[in-house]
């Protein structure tokens, strides 16, 4: 029986990071596991049952961004180097400013892609997002056109480039669509908070845009089972994978089957709110284009006031991640849509949570509940 791997994750705290660092626990997939993160776990708003796979022992806190933090991050009492790095690390929030994300996702996934290389680390997992492809509404397969759409797919793309540059650096790229679950807090949360306002304010929740509009899904649980499926991939050699067709660097889309748009979501939200759902018109989206701020600042004074009386009819005074606020970035009227083929024809992956549903919904609700986080 051949040693486990020996597994860091930086940014394990974060929404990805700490599911891949539970299915790893769960499942004693590894010999070892450390997880860095500049937040500590008391103040990362940690589900409890997240607290043995994340907290104690196994966690250094150090800002990968930093040169000075990579003996911190890399260095082991036994002199070995890790098997697997998986960078988690970066910016998540949208409507920053350029120099944020340059230091905080840019910087910091060279920063630990070039350690990594000089260490000789088996393999370097970048995660990066379906959003660097140019908006289709025909899948994107991992070699079609890239024209990133959102800030941080524009320095996610950058990293991937100069990434793949560092000589000896053992590289996958991963591109995710919108990933929901239990706890998440963004994309999917802003829409639940939202309905919740409709809800209580007993009107429809209308869509911009059409209800065709892609936006591709995929469960945390597969997300966390693709990256481990996709190191144990590499590390035994990259079967099926050609260079000369597919490129130097392997790269998948990690996406659900379910083909997610709006109209999906506008179903899902109507049915487990009961409430009416449907699109604003033609008329109204083509305004919206033209004035995009107005109408996200209008839509925002609409449902944060309301949002926060229900916390506080609730009795809820830590509300945790959770907010109706939408991000400008987010309300275009782009498609993110993927092809998730390759995972599945190269890597042999098979989704367990092909494509969203009610049931699906309706768990994350309850894990917000749980946290008492929900209205």
């Amino acid at each position: 029986m051949a040693e486990k791997p020996s597994v860091l994750i930086i940014g394990g705290l974060g929404y990805i990071g700490r599911f891949l660092a539970q299915h790893i626990h769960k499942n004693n997939l590894a010999s070892d596991v450390r997880i860095v993160d500049k937040v500590l776990p008391q103040l990362a708003w940690l589900p409890s049952e997240f607290e043995e796979a994340c907290a104690g022992a196994k966690f250094v806190q150090a800002d990968a961004s930093r040169e000075q933090s990579l003996p911190r991050i890399f260095d082991r009492a036994d002199g070995k180097q890790f098997d697997y790095v998986f960078n988690c690390g970066g910016e998540t929030r949208y409507s920053q400013e350029d120099e944020v994300y340059k230091l905080r996702s840019f910087d910091l996934s060279l920063n630990v892609g070039r350690e990594a290389a000089k260490r000789g680390v088996k393999c370097f997992v970048e995660l990066s997002t379906g959003m660097v492809y140019k908006p289709d509404s025909a899948p994107s397969k991992e070699q079609d056109k890239l024209k990133p759409w959102s800030k941080i797919a524009v320095f996610k793309l950058q990293a991937e480039e100069e990434l793949a540059k560092i000589d000896g650096l053992n590289l996958v790229i991963v591109r995710l669509a919108h990933v929901y679950g239990p706890y998440a807090s963004q994309w999917v949360a802003t829409a639940l908070c939202m309905a919740r306002v409709y809800k209580a304010l007993e009107s429809e929740m209308k869509w911009l845009w059409t209800k065709d509009l892609r936006q591709n899904t995929v469960h945390i649980d597969d997300v966390s089972r693709a990256l481990w499926a996709i190191t144990g991939w590499y590390t035994a050699g990259k079967v099926k994978w050609d260079d000369a067709k597919m490129g130097k660097v392997p790269t998948f889309n990690v996406v659900d089957k379910g083909v997610t748009t709006q109209g999906t979501m506008a179903d899902i939200i109507g049915e487990v709110f009961g409430i009416s759902t449907g699109f604003q018109g033609s008329l109204i989206s083509t305004f919206a284009k033209l004035n995009l701020d107005s109408v996200v600042d209008d839509v925002n004074d609409e449902l944060l006031g309301p949002w926060a009386d229900l916390l506080a009819e609730a009795g809820i005074t830590r509300p945790g991640p959770l907010t109706p606020f939408m991000e400008k970035e987010l309300l275009k009227d782009t498609d993110l849509s993927m092809d998730g083929s390759r995972l599945e024809e190269v890597v042999g992956f098979t989704y367990e949570k092909p494509k969203i549903s009610k049931e699906l919904v309706e768990e994350v609700i309850e894990s917000y509940k749980k946290m008492k986080w929900w209205p």
